[in-house]
């Protein structure tokens, strides 16, 4: 059966960069298109010699037991237009020349490990082309994230068909090669990327909030063991996702959402943003340990509006539906349409119309790619300074869509954050001991209860596993 499949689906080449210990071996075989349930194939033998790597259909993708079954997202991060305060300091920004002769390095959090990975690299917003010369992965020193040095023996170099330099066109993504660099559930993974020309542009692309250390050094540095004297900022720039070959019950929560998910208010580099803390307590449970948490949040982010990045239905496409191996989506947005509607009556009322027909608009498109939906409500702004409006139009506002959501059954399930953060004494205002102190955004602890509020059985493949 399996020669007659490989004879009668169409192939494509599969080529695997490993990470043993002679890091230019190449694997290639054959990888058939849908969704793979049999296994890797591989091994590396002697001092460099490779048998063929043959990926084949044929054992069912909800079958835990496959070693390998498909492409699943294990993290994540928004691409948007980088703001002029959020450009790298000089001399790494030069007029329309960004990242000449330069050296980023990035820490990432790996949500559930795999030992096959690839990685995606955007330039979404860019006014030109991006050439990057070379790029590598390794393991942070200690383990640590958000720090400098690498354990050098771990360095491996990254390839994209074969070649490690590439040119990303203007609006473009690419995804490399696989890569055998097996990497641990909740651990850390430095990325390291030498960029020779830069980018001719001062329109490129990142990720402002990423509430996690980068380091840049002129000068190619790649595989250096650490950066001494390299300046620091607290951006991601063009990577935008990892994926691992996982089992055929791995699968991806990818969240959407604004500086609440983007994790303002919680520590930089200590990973305990609400959706860290989700993907803890989801470890914590043997029925949900295969899944991982796709952190889409873009600080200042709004359903129906540009704003600071894309609104929700312009970038629903990409940060979404072109995740890889999708199956529950959280919507947490609003509040910024809100907030910066003016605070009218007629104006607040329009809002939150606008706002409940985007809701819809997202379930119906996830929906038609087989993605279940989940709606959080809305969490109080009272007492916010920007926000918060004598005349009370803009709370009023933020009640009508909380009650769409928990009463319209529209979404297949009801996130009730309100309830879980909000004042009991106060309900307009966040539980001050979870109010990072602007009365919109949360400390750690906050976020916590905002993950702790989500049931586990949301995320069963298997219903019969049962709730916790």
């Amino acid at each position: 059966m399996r020669s007659r499949l490989r004879s009668i689906v169409k192939s494509q080449v599969f080529r695997v960069t490993t990470a043993a210990a002679v890091p230019s071996i190449v694997i290639t075989g054959l990888f058939t298109t849908g969704v793979v349930g049999g296994a890797v194939k591989a091994s590396i033998q002697g001092s460099g010699n490779a048998s063929s790597a043959v990926l084949v259909r044929g054992e069912s993708p909800s079958n835990p037991n496959a070693a390998f079954g498909h492409w699943v997202g294990v993290w994540a991060a928004a691409p948007q237009l980088t703001e002029p305060s959020n450009m790298p300091p000089a001399p790494f920004t030069n007029g329309n020349l960004v990242f000449a002769d330069s050296t980023v390095r990035q820490s990432i959090h790996v949500t559930v490990g795999g030992r096959f990975i690839r990685l995606r690299f955007s330039n979404a917003y860019g006014g030109a082309d991006l050439p990057i010369t070379s790029i590598s992965v390794a393991r942070p020193a200690g383990g640590a994230a958000g720090v400098s040095a690498i354990d050098p023996a771990t360095s491996r170099t990254v390839t994209f068909d074969g070649r490690t330099a590439i040119r990303i066109p203007v609006g473009a993504q690419m995804v490399s090669d696989p890569l055998d660099f097996p990497v641990a559930t909740n651990s850390n993974l430095t990325v390291t990327i030498y960029l020779s020309a830069g980018q001719a542009s001062s329109a490129i692309t990142s990720h402002p909030g990423s509430r996690t250390t980068t380091y840049m050094l002129v000068g190619n540095h790649l595989n250096d063991a650490d950066l001494p004297g390299a300046a620091s900022v607290a951006h991601w720039y063009f990577l935008s996702g990892l994926e691992a070959l996982e089992p055929g019950n791995t699968a991806a929560i990818d969240v959407v959402g604004d500086s609440l998910t983007d994790g303002r208010g919680s520590t930089t580099n200590g990973d305990d943003k609400w959706t860290d803390q989700l993907f803890n307590r989801l470890q914590s449970h043997p029925s949900t340990r295969s899944r991982t948490v796709l952190n889409q949040g873009l600080g200042g982010n709004r359903i129906l509006n540009d704003g600071l990045g894309p609104n929700v239905l312009a970038r629903f496409d990409r940060d979404v539906l072109a995740q890889t191996g999708t199956r529950w989506l959280i919507v947490w947005e609003g509040v910024n349409d809100i907030g910066t509607a003016p605070a009218t009556e007629a104006d607040q009322k329009q809002v939150a119309a606008d706002i409940i027909a985007a809701y819809q608009q997202i379930i119906t498109r996830a929906h038609a790619a087989g993605i279940s939906v989940y709606g959080a409500t809305i969490t109080p702004f009272g007492g916010n300074t920007g926000y918060d409006d004598p005349t009370g139009f803009r709370a009023e506002a933020r009640q009508t869509v909380n009650t769409w959501i928990r009463t319209s059954h529209q979404f297949d399930a009801v996130l009730d954050f309100d309830a879980a953060v909000r004042d009991p004494a106060n309900p307009r205002q966040i539980n001050p001991i979870y109010d990072v102190g602007d009365h919109l955004h949360m400390t750690p602890a906050g976020y916590g209860q905002v993950a702790a509020s989500i049931p586990f059985d949301l995320f069963q493949l298997d219903p019969s596993a049962g709730a916790a």
